[in-house]
């Protein structure tokens, strides 16, 4: 199977796992990809999920629906590293000039057969992880707790 067939197959398998969720989403079938959202605790919970071609990747990505301001960057930087190195999957990633940040889970396919079950795995890690993490981020960006408090709750 090439390269192409397999990202078809897994982008199927994608909706597969959407489907029996019975989540609403949008489709871009020209480039694999899905957008959906979660209601979280607190906050929503976007996804961009899709099925990379050219590097055989499943990729997750859920991106914050906030920027840290310009005074408060150099900590949310520290945060999502520290945040990130706690976790055993996926990763916070950081946007210094930006102040935004994003959760990111990949998982390859070259060569594999992917199931359902996968999906549904790396949705729900992102649904937990993201709603854990998003109202800290958020706090310490608005200013309503500190950086110290931040590592301390890890």
């Amino acid at each position: 199977m090439d390269k192409k067939q397999l990202a078809l197959k897994v982008y199927d398998t994608m909706i597969q796992a959407l489907d029996q969720r019975n989540w609403n989403y949008e489709k871009d079938v020209e480039k694999n990809l899905v957008h959906f959202n979660v209601s979280g605790e607190d906050l929503p919970i976007k996804f961009i999920m899709w099925a990379d071609e050219d590097r055989q990747l499943i990729r997750i990505l859920s991106p914050l629906c906030f920027k840290f301001p310009e005074e408060n960057r150099i900590e949310g930087a520290i945060a999502a590293c520290h945040a990130s190195y706690a976790l055993s999957d996926g990763c916070f990633d950081y946007d210094l000039s930006e102040g935004s940040i994003s959760f990111r889970l990949t998982n390859a396919f070259h060569e594999s057969e992917i199931g359902v079950d996968l999906i549904q795995y790396m949705i729900s890690c992102t649904c937990v992880l993201v709603d854990e993490y998003n109202d800290r981020f958020l706090m310490l960006a608005k200013g309503m707790i500190d950086l110290q408090t931040f590592l301390s709750k890890e």
